[in-house]
């Protein structure tokens, strides 16, 4: 069993896209568009490095901004109408168009100069290296000395 540290601003983020969605289903009714929109993300935790993607398809390289700094990320662009302008007679239309921004804190900090960008089919993988001091160290304990030294403080007690 994995024992994973509970971060409640994990939780509110995640209530408060649901409440953005709910609104933006009344927005959709009443026919308004959001000129806005958030892409999802994944964010992985390896021992060097924190991966975080963007689901970004439809997004030309070019319409993509990043910027990370220790502690957060921050990606925004936008994701163009098709060549003909928003009305070409289309009866249904649920793919968001127009800006997006997404920030997104990092449970720990990074080496922001050192990051690595990759867009390939419409995910951005961005590879943040850990600080030195957060990076997951492991330690070999032998196991022999480690009895003897129990042994001996009780034998001494």
């Amino acid at each position: 069993m994995m024992i994973r540290r509970w971060q409640p601003f994990d939780t509110m983020e995640t209530l408060r896209r649901q409440i953005d969605r709910v609104f933006d289903e009344f927005k959709e009714l009443s026919g308004e568009r959001s000129q806005t929109w958030v892409p999802a993300i994944e964010l992985q935790d390896t021992p060097e490095n924190l991966i975080l993607r963007a689901l970004l398809p439809g997004v030309a390289r070019n319409d993509v901004e990043i910027h990370i700094s220790r502690d957060s990320v921050s990606i925004a662009g936008e994701r163009r109408y098709p060549t003909g302008g928003e009305d070409q007679g289309y009866f249904c239309c649920e793919f968001p168009y127009g800006r997006f921004q997404r920030i997104v804190s990092l449970p720990l900090p990074v080496e922001h100069e050192h990051a690595k960008a990759e867009f390939c089919d419409g995910i951005l993988t961005l590879t943040l290296p850990k600080s030195e001091e957060y990076r997951r160290q492991v330690v070999k304990i032998n196991l022999d000395d480690t009895v003897e030294a129990a042994s001996k403080t009780e034998t001494a007690s």
